[in-house]
């Protein structure tokens, strides 16, 4: 659902010489695909036309051009509720200005609550991080997109232009695979739990790398497919995206193992602790909630 508070009045945004969403976007030559592409879709454009309090990340004719030569490009070319589904990815509700995005980052709702694509509640997030006045959004896979012109206003909000195409978070199995964390995916399957973890919302997992894996190879091998499984339900949080801006020093969080607690600790410098392993990857965007990335497998105590 749109927010459709005047939330530009209250940031003292300038509307004198307001402008459609559709006006800003035809009226620059370096936004004609991402034009064309809306215009497959007038119900959606029509929407945003008419929307309140958004924020547009608009990928640049270049970016377009790059998605056109990828797999995922081909594959929205292809597929119309797919490339529905991208574009709705790019829009943020709220509207955030550039010095509106802090250095330690925000995750931001976007229009994508399509359930063919996300099972996150309230529409899957991007992550947005402003690093000296220079704002970067990362989507799924901790892909990167730079924001080339900030703060293009119109009467329902803001326009970021990027360098590249967002791309939408993909479910446990293929991150996992991306990511090169090989040895957790074969565990899931192992013990039946990589369906589980695709389709329950809002999760939150830990997925220790293969050298955490390699380094109890021993136990691992001692254990039933029923102990492997609770280990790798002590990894799951779910009803919970805890995304690390979220995380508190101290805090403990039920597991799925039997509602077992695992308790976050931080450090200082940006640094997460997850009982005693260390978060090595943060925060990578998945379907249905994220993956923290851990260096050490976290054994319930009760095993």
């Amino acid at each position: 659902m749109l927010f459709r508070l005047p939330l530009l009045l209250s940031l003292g945004v300038s509307c004198a010489a307001a402008q459609s969403l559709e006006d800003v976007l035809t009226g620059n030559p370096d936004l004609t695909s991402l034009v064309n592409a809306l215009e497959e879709f007038p119900a959606l454009l029509d929407e945003l036309n008419s929307a309140q309090n958004i924020t547009v990340l608009a990928p640049n004719n270049a970016a377009f051009a790059a998605l056109a030569a990828t797999p995922a490009g081909q594959a929205a070319a292809s597929d119309p509720s797919l490339l529905e589904a991208v574009l709705e990815y790019h829009v943020i509700n709220g509207t955030y200005l550039a010095c509106d995005i802090p250095a330690t980052g925000a995750f931001v709702p976007t229009l994508l609550t399509n359930t063919s694509y996300t099972n996150v509640t309230g529409g899957q997030r991007v992550e947005g991080v402003n690093q000296n006045g220079n704002v970067t959004f990362f989507s799924g896979g901790k892909a990167q997109s730079n924001v080339t012109q900030a703060d293009i206003t119109f009467n329902g909000g803001v326009v970021h232009i990027i360098d590249s195409v967002l791309t939408i978070p993909a479910n446990i199995t293929a991150t996992a695979e991306a990511a090169g964390l090989t040895a957790l995916a074969n565990a899931l399957i192992q013990t039946n739990l990589l369906e589980t973890v695709n389709i329950l919302p809002d999760i939150t997992v830990f997925a220790p790398t293969n050298a955490a894996f390699a380094a109890i190879n021993g136990t691992v091998a001692s254990l039933t497919n029923t102990q492997l499984a609770r280990v790798l339900e002590y990894h799951v949080i779910n009803g919970t995206v805890g995304y690390s801006t979220l995380l508190t020093n101290g805090e403990t969080i039920s597991t799925l193992d039997n509602g077992l607690d695992v308790t976050i600790t931080l450090p200082g410098n940006g640094s997460v602790k997850v009982n005693q392993a260390n978060v090595v990857i943060p925060d990578v965007l998945v379907a249905n909630g994220v993956v923290h990335v851990i260096d050490s497998v976290l054994i319930p105590i009760c095993s």
